[in-house]
């Protein structure tokens, strides 16, 4: 019997039976290698189709204008009307100071000013006096120089008669003493009527080219009033615009100065949502281009649509407190990143609020290249004080013009003699 006879049958190679016990392993492979291929070719197009157009991040936080609330004026605080997280109105009174001294100042400023205009009514009045002293001395000159005329005869009429001795030497020389001080009278009068024309020249330059309510020094006290009551009304801080209170620090009773921070106003219907790119990325986002984000707060249930707005111009590490030193030897490159502002829509905020801080993801769809990376105009300002200012504004011109009017009683009497002098 040959060995390959002696052979059993279960001795064949494993492989043998592993094929034969496995019919279907080489499909499964294949299978397995073909699900890899098209998941690969699926990625690949995927990529290319719908990726390649979206630039995301996750480095992406809530920001907004935070309004810090100051006097402008020193004073102790008198009540705080708010407190934090509160919501107010613009226009609505957050804190009032103690209006007392700057009531005291006011009043003080509107007496100067009456005092202002009733001195310049003077300077008016005066244009009418001292002209009418120029007159007055000009008569005297007139007289004085008949007095020297009279003087004369009488001197010449006893010099003619002192041959024959029918007048006394005594008597021609108390007329040559009335001649001398007819002719002192003439010069002192004379000199009078140029001092009478110096100080109405003095005076009149004080009042030339202007009215009483548009004189300097009128003009000055009406400044201070203005001033004075502008403070009187600053004695009451009022929200500019609508928003949430944030750190409140003042307290009742607290003495501040001007500029001293309060508390902060936050309009959270105004945020915006700063995204921190990498530098490659920044190839192919402009301004414009739709964005999707949500929000850690609320997770992918709620997504918010935004629009690119702008792009900053510059790294984080430039505007940093301490900007890196690239020149040093021990260098290592670090990709930077560069904010990019998108805007958010205000009926997407009103239904799911955010507050400032929040992480956000964002994804921009940068398919449409056509926009700007840089703005080309300024935006318009996102909270903005409302015109409380010029009311107030207004009513302290209202209050000068009451002042000035009520002491300038009889001012345009005094105007007309001036004129009428002048003539």
């Amino acid at each position: 019997m040959s060995t390959s006879e002696n052979i059993a049958p279960n001795a064949l190679p494993a492989t043998a039976t592993a094929s034969k016990g496995n019919p279907n392993r080489k499909k499964y492979l294949a299978l397995l290698a073909a699900v890899v291929v098209l998941g690969g070719i699926g990625e690949g197009v995927y990529d290319w189709v719908v990726s390649r157009n979206f630039e995301g991040t996750d480095n992406a936080y809530v920001n907004g204008n935070i309004i810090q609330i100051t006097p402008q004026i020193t004073g102790t605080v008198q009540a705080v009307l708010a407190e934090d997280n509160d919501f107010v109105k613009a226009g609505q009174v957050l804190v009032k100071l103690d209006p007392a001294d700057a009531k005291v100042e006011l009043n003080q400023a509107e007496a100067n000013l009456a005092q202002a205009v009733r001195q310049v009514r003077t300077l008016y009045a005066n244009n009418a006096t001292l002209s009418v002293q120029i007159t007055a001395r000009n008569a005297d000159v007139t007289k004085a120089q008949s007095d020297i005329a009279r003087a004369a005869d009488d001197l010449a009429r006893r010099q003619s008669l002192i041959g024959n001795g029918a007048v006394s030497t005594e008597e021609v020389n108390h007329a040559q003493s009335q001649l001398d001080l007819a002719k002192s009278t003439l010069a002192s009068a004379q000199a009078a009527v140029v001092a009478a024309k110096e100080q109405l020249t003095s005076n009149q330059t004080m009042t030339d080219g202007t009215t009483v309510e548009l004189h300097p020094s009128v003009q000055a006290a009406a400044a201070k009033v203005h001033e004075s009551f502008l403070a009187s009304q600053r004695a009451a801080l009022l929200a500019p615009v609508d928003g949430y209170i944030a750190k409140r620090t003042v307290q009742l009773g607290q003495r501040v100065a001007a500029g001293t921070p309060m508390m902060s106003l936050i309009p959270l219907n105004q945020v915006w949502v700063d995204g921190n790119f990498k530098e490659p990325q920044l190839r192919n986002i402009r301004i414009g281009q739709p964005v999707t984000l949500t929000a850690d707060m609320y997770g992918k249930k709620v997504e918010y649509q935004g629009t690119v707005s702008g792009l900053g111009v510059g790294t984080g590490a430039a505007f940093a407190l301490l900007p890196a030193q690239n020149a040093t030897g021990n260098w290592i490159k670090v990709v930077q990143r560069v904010p990019v502002r998108i805007a958010l829509n205000p009926e997407e905020l009103a239904k799911n609020p955010l507050r400032i801080g929040l992480s956000m993801d964002a994804a921009i769809n940068v398919r449409n290249k056509d926009g700007k990376t840089l703005a080309d105009v300024p935006r318009a300002a996102a909270a903005s004080v409302k015109p409380e200012a010029s009311a107030t504004d207004l009513a302290a011109e209202a209050d000068v013009r009451r002042i000035i009017t009520a002491n300038l009683a009889g001012a345009k009497a005094g105007v007309a003699l001036t004129a009428v002098a002048a003539h």
